[in-house]
């Protein structure tokens, strides 16, 4: 078994196709046939189902599967680093929306500042995304809104953040020190959409103080419901982060919770990943950054 081996095994893996993996390694579809069967009388298991045209792996294939991505990862990442000494190469981040918003813009201009001859490429989307790349290693590590769902990723809080709720400047509750949900819940509702980390979170403490709401808005877009409040359309419960711009503005008024709903917001890399000097780095900036956003 070679690391050749493994590279054809990945990218047939990824394309589920003899054809199509060897037509992208340059090599004749004989020769990536050849490898796989080697791998698979080398470990004396299946590693894919012949479905057809295509192929399919199996349980056997899945765990390879996620042991590769990181022995060719860090091959991949040594001969970068030998080769480019000076230069460090590229840290690939991923982030959730709100943090990819309003967190992770500042985060990268102080990395690249401190680091300058280090490249780092962005993938922003939601928190299940970001896992699924982690898994797939297509990035090196994520900053998601609440801990992975996935065993095979490790976590570390860097940032606490509180909920608070959003009321148009003129709103009857908007010269209140502080509210309670249930003082929201007489009025119109504007929520994200279900499955969002937020909504999740809102929608337990509604459960867990029997408050039934029935949402005017769902939106997975927080400038729509941010909008949507300064237009007098309802009230909202939003991350602190996320409406300051706007309060500042005095576009709404940001009030606290009582009780308050506070989280954490998680740095999340997979637990077999090679920790190299620069996600260190990153480690170590993210975390910095959480305890000077305390004081």
């Amino acid at each position: 078994m070679t690391l050749r081996h493994l590279t054809i095994f990945l990218k047939v893996y990824q394309q589920q196709h003899i054809t199509q993996a060897a037509e992208q390694l340059n090599l004749t579809q004989p020769t990536v046939s050849l490898a796989i069967k080697e791998l698979e009388t080398y470990y004396g298991i299946r590693l894919f189902e012949r479905l057809g045209r295509g192929v399919a792996p199996t349980e056997a294939g899945r765990e390879l599967y996620r042991y590769a991505v990181h022995i060719t990862s860090l091959f991949d990442e040594m001969e970068t680093r030998m080769r480019n000494w000076d230069s460090m190469g590229v840290l690939r981040v991923g982030s959730s929306i709100t943090i990819g918003t309003h967190i992770l813009p500042s985060l990268i201009q102080s990395f690249q500042t401190s680091f300058p001859g280090m490249q780092v490429e962005a993938h922003i989307s939601n928190s299940g995304e970001i896992e699924n790349r982690l898994l797939s290693n297509q990035i090196d590590v994520g900053l998601i809104e609440s801990k992975p769902a996935h065993a095979e990723l490790y976590s570390v809080p860097f940032l606490q953040d509180s909920l608070c709720a959003l009321t148009a400047p003129d709103h009857p509750l908007a010269t209140r020190p502080s509210v309670t949900l249930k003082d929201l819940a007489d009025y119109p509702f504007l929520m994200r959409e279900k499955g969002s980390a937020v909504r999740d979170m809102v929608d337990s403490s509604l459960a867990l103080q029997q408050i039934a709401i029935r949402p005017r808005w769902e939106s997975t877009s927080t400038q729509a419901m941010i909008k949507g409040v300064a237009a007098g359309l309802g009230v909202a419960v939003l991350p602190r982060v996320m409406v300051q711009e706007a309060a500042g503005k005095g576009d709404v008024v940001m009030l606290p919770l009582t009780p308050p709903l506070l989280r954490r917001l998680h740095l999340v890399y997979h637990k077999q990943k090679y920790i190299s000097p620069s996600l260190q780095n990153w480690i170590t900036l993210c975390q910095e950054y959480g305890r000077s956003a305390k004081k």
